[in-house]
């Protein structure tokens, strides 16, 4: 979880021609799948998929981003681009000391992850509901090392295949006391 504190600013409404004071906020934000379900249903698009976002829908994540209640809708208006480095080192952070290796061979799926996607595989890898709030990174490690766990073991090239049989050849020589 990232703690965003943001100090109070003033500012000039001009719609209303008044000054407004908006008072400082501390934002609790959490990078979760629920946060990019909000994200996605507001803006109709894929958060992971679609490339840079304007300044606007950065915003909006970081108002679905936060899980404490009662921010002045406002305080909002008090983000600085330091503020979104932040957030955006945040949401870049692999939140987990697991890696996987890609396997030699194996292509980047062309396929367009959406929210919807991503609850599809914690069905499929039977990942309780309660990780969409889990950090965004951390959950879809865990459906990566599930995929590995229960995909298909690597093909043993030629050689180790060669090895194995000729290792279990003479295991079975040496059990059987013969010589072939």
């Amino acid at each position: 979880m990232l703690k965003l504190e943001l100090p109070g600013s003033e500012c000039y409404n001009e719609t209303d021609n008044e000054f407004l004071y908006i008072p400082g906020q501390t934002l609790m934000l959490e990078h979760s799948l629920l946060s990019v379900s909000k994200w996605e249903s507001k803006w109709h698009r894929s958060f992971l998929n679609d490339g840079p976002k304007t300044w606007e829908e950065t915003v909006d994540y970081i108002r679905c981003m936060t899980v404490n209640k009662n921010i002045d809708s406002n305080a909002y208006n008090l983000l600085r681009p330091e503020h979104v480095k932040k957030v955006t080192d945040y949401i870049n952070e692999p939140m987990t000391a697991t890696t996987v290796k890609n396997r030699r061979g194996q292509r980047l799926s062309k396929e367009i992850v959406t929210s919807e996607v991503i609850y599809y595989w914690m069905t499929a890898n039977g990942i309780p509901f309660e990780c969409e709030k889990w950090h965004l990174n951390r959950l879809l490690m865990l459906i990566r090392v599930c995929s590995e766990k229960n995909g298909p073991g690597q093909k043993m090239s030629q050689r180790e295949n060669m090895q194995q049989m000729h290792a279990l050849n003479a295991a079975r020589k040496a059990k059987m006391h013969t010589r072939g």
